[in-house]
């Protein structure tokens, strides 16, 4: 493991978890997975292995939605994760082919430039010229190295991807095979190959998965955290966790300022103040639980290197706004609202509103 390195995958990152699981797992494996499908919940929803080792949870949510991903990936159906932005779906997608294959590597990124190369196979144009169309001459895709390995293949923002290339996946996904037909030939998958998608309902220029795709799907919604307290545990985990991988002067936050932010977002998201009393204006953007964690590991950037090194609201206040106003026009008359109608008004939150108030002008 590179200590150098700005990201380490799934795998290497909690290697530790990973090996112990393994170590002491004494469940049935599905063919070619590393661990037994209950090993895999327990990595992925936190525990303890029956040696006494601690896992870390990396879904903080409903465990039956794990159960029924993990029992889909032990089946011959591919599995969709569908919600809206910010949920997790791609963090989760990552870990489930870490738990199940060892390698969450195996990836095509969709985006409306995706080609039908990028999830098949491609050409090395020099051999093909001098040598013809051989094997030898093909450059395999991820896609075409999970099949022939038996490992689970990931495959982000599947409704970027133009339709005509999404409904290249229908045979590979019906049939369990790749053909070849220039060499008359096919890739035939082995065991324990699957697929894992994932998609977002709020994207603009989204291309709708076909219904013949869509039934070689399972699908799985994950929702936003259900309450604050669920919301600030997922982002205060994954805000210690990247400022630690970032070397950052102060890694933890403070709880009461996670806590704003998570307010600040959740009641902006859904229109309505916490205790109910108010209905707001909800902004253009998302407000996802992702943009929660960005705003507040910028936070303690500016605290560490340009404030005291404690998380402050002044620390804060850029990030909100950047999140918050994604529309100079409407989404700063909904945002200088919320400032002064609520923010103004709350005890204990001046500093926050004059911190927003000094940058909004």
């Amino acid at each position: 493991m590179s200590t150098t390195q700005l990201r380490l995958s799934a795998e290497e990152q909690f290697a530790h978890e990973l090996d112990a699981l393994k170590a002491a797992d004494d469940g049935i494996r599905p063919r070619n997975w590393q661990m037994s499908p209950q090993s895999v919940v327990t990595y992925l929803m936190g525990g303890e292995t029956k040696n006494g080792v601690k896992i870390s949870p990396k879904y903080i949510g409903n465990q039956r939605l794990i159960e029924i991903a993990v029992a889909t990936l032990a089946t011959d159906r591919a599995l969709l994760l569908y919600g809206v932005p910010g949920t997790g779906k791609s963090w989760v997608s990552e870990h489930l082919a870490a738990a199940i294959s060892g390698n969450s590597g195996l990836i095509v990124q969709g985006t409306a430039g995706t080609s039908e190369e990028a999830i098949r196979y491609a050409w090395n144009y020099a051999k093909l010229l001098s040598q013809g169309p051989t094997r030898e001459a093909m450059v395999e895709s991820p896609l075409m190295w999970a099949m022939q390995e038996g490992k689970t293949m990931r495959i982000e923002e599947l409704t970027r991807i133009p339709s005509d290339v999404q409904d290249t996946l229908i045979t590979i996904l019906s049939e369990k095979a790749l053909p070849l037909p220039e060499l008359r030939s096919q890739v035939n998958a082995e065991k324990g190959f699957n697929v894992i998608a994932t998609a977002n309902n709020k994207d603009k220029g989204v291309n709708e998965l076909s219904s013949a795709l869509k039934r070689r799907f399972n699908t799985v919604v994950l929702p936003p955290p259900a309450t604050m307290d669920e919301e600030v545990s997922i982002v205060q985990q994954r805000v210690v966790s990247l400022g630690q991988s970032l070397e950052l002067p102060n890694p933890t936050p403070a709880l009461q300022e996670v806590r704003r932010v998570v307010t600040v977002f959740r009641e902006l998201r859904n229109g309505l103040t916490e205790d109910g009393s108010s209905k707001l204006k909800s902004p253009s953007g998302t407000l996802s639980t992702a943009e929660a964690i960005s705003v507040v590991n910028h936070g303690l950037t500016m605290a560490g290197y340009f404030g005291g090194g404690d998380l402050q609201a002044a620390d804060l206040a850029a990030g909100l706004l950047g999140a918050v106003v994604k529309d100079p026009v409407q989404d700063k008359v909904i945002w200088e609202e919320y400032l002064e109608t609520i923010v103004r008004e709350r005890d204990g939150w001046q500093d926050v509103y004059r911190a927003c108030r000094e940058l909004v002008g």
